[in-house]
């Protein structure tokens, strides 16, 4: 079996699957019973000033017959003083040695602040520290997380009041909440962070109750807006860990988080750039038990390859992840679909001729009246559509027609007809 460990900037962890610093992570118990599981490591429920919690707190987005395809909470960082979390999480790791605890923390914005706990935490022995600056909602009107991770000048700043006292790891947890998160990532990198994680719920309202014409969820008649999780927000998250992957000005390992609910999905983020993932929403709705599937799933991919570590994978496909511009735009693909498996429903034709390139034609065969699909391959502009609405795997396929023209990006294109219009005048 291949070799799972990983090591995060310095930070040793038995598998890359770790889990987020959220609900799941909120006591000893719970970590303890994770780590039982097989989990690698666990980032802490934020630490901080204890606050006062609402109910009620989660909201789920359930879609297409699937439960919590999107998840929204309003929970804030611990509830506990610092104290009790300190002794849990002394106990949970001298029973749990090999494993990896992580502190999260978020304080107010006061150098002599963030010196006291980094200090308290450490005096522990974590493996590591993660800076909470993504949390939107709640401890972001007090002038912590969010409101700080959408400033990369408060982020560099913050972080080095963090790194004059830190003896572990520093982790930097960015908020998705902004335009370009490379920015603060390399403001993150700037200010001395050993590693940086993404992303952290993105603001969200899951619905409105339409009996009561109420934000879902809802205290005693008000609500507000929360972080949105959970497998949908994958796509976003993923992109983002890619961007900040091939950013050269980031330069620093990644801890990917975002809608991870199964090995698919994790060995994604590390081919990505993220050398572990954290997950949450998953732990949520099936438990800790799911890192079994994981692990066993993970080491069949990296067996069936050959491949002898996870860290071999990390970053893998970051080479192939660009700009728009650098597009081979003499690259041809058209839709072939495969009649000995397809059912007629006819999907594939009502989405090319309402919403696409009309190159699906519905042919009747006059003796027997049978129907069948078939595209006009010379007017398919390859968009993918007929096979994404497509409900039998494999019966569109997307076929590459070979092309007598050389390799040719907008980029490409761009700056030789500016060296031609050079050459003309």
């Amino acid at each position: 079996m291949a070799d799972l460990s990983i090591n995060l900037a310095g930070i040793q962890s038995p598998n890359p699957f770790w889990l987020a610093s959220a609900p799941p992570t909120n006591s000893g118990y719970q970590v303890q019973r994770a780590f039982e599981a097989g989990w690698g490591g666990a980032v802490w429920k934020t630490l901080g000033e204890p606050i006062i919690n609402v109910t009620s707190r989660f909201a789920g987005l359930h879609f297409g017959g699937q439960r919590v395809f999107g998840f929204n909470n309003i929970e804030l960082i611990t509830d506990k003083p610092l104290e009790v979390n300190l002794k849990e999480m002394d106990e949970t790791k001298k029973r749990f040695p090999k494993h990896t605890l992580i502190a999260s923390l978020m304080v107010e914005h006061k150098q002599e602040a963030w010196h006291e706990i980094v200090k308290k935490v450490e005096a522990i022995g974590v493996d590591g520290l993660e800076l909470n600056f993504g949390c939107p909602h709640g401890m972001a009107e007090r002038g912590m997380g969010s409101a700080v991770g959408q400033h990369p000048d408060l982020i560099r700043q913050q972080v080095e009041w963090v790194k004059e006292v830190a003896q572990t790891p520093v982790i930097v947890k960015l908020t998705p909440n902004i335009t370009d998160i490379r920015f603060t990532a390399r403001a993150a990198s700037l200010g001395g962070a050993d590693a940086i994680s993404m992303i952290n719920t993105i603001n969200s309202l899951i619905g409105v109750d339409l009996d009561r014409w109420l934000p879902i969820p809802h205290v005693d008649g008000k609500g507000a807006h929360g972080g949105y999780c959970g497998p949908a927000v994958k796509p976003i998250a993923l992109n983002m860990v890619a961007e900040c992957a091939r950013d050269a000005q980031v330069g620093v390992p990644i801890s990917g988080i975002g809608g991870i609910s199964n090995w698919r999905d994790a060995v994604e983020f590390l081919l990505m750039g993220a050398t572990g993932v954290q997950v949450c929403t998953a732990a949520m709705h099936h438990g800790f038990r799911i890192v079994e599937d994981m692990i066993d799933g993970l080491n069949n991919y990296l067996d069936q390859r050959g491949i002898s570590s996870v860290m071999d994978i990390v970053g893998k496909a970051v080479p192939t992840y660009s700009d728009w511009g650098h597009l081979n735009l003499n690259y041809k693909v058209v839709a072939r679909i495969h009649e000995e498996t397809c059912i007629n429903c006819n999907k594939c034709h009502i989405a090319c001729e309402d919403t696409s390139h009309q190159c699906i034609d519905i042919l009747k065969d006059e003796a027997t009246g049978a129907e069948r699909l078939v595209v006009r391959e010379e007017d398919c502009v390859g968009c993918n559509l007929c096979s994404i609405v497509c409900p039998v795997e494999g019966t569109i396929e997307m076929v590459e027609i070979p092309s007598d023209l050389p390799p040719l990006s907008w980029n490409q294109r761009q700056a030789a007809l500016a060296a031609k219009g050079t050459a003309e005048t």
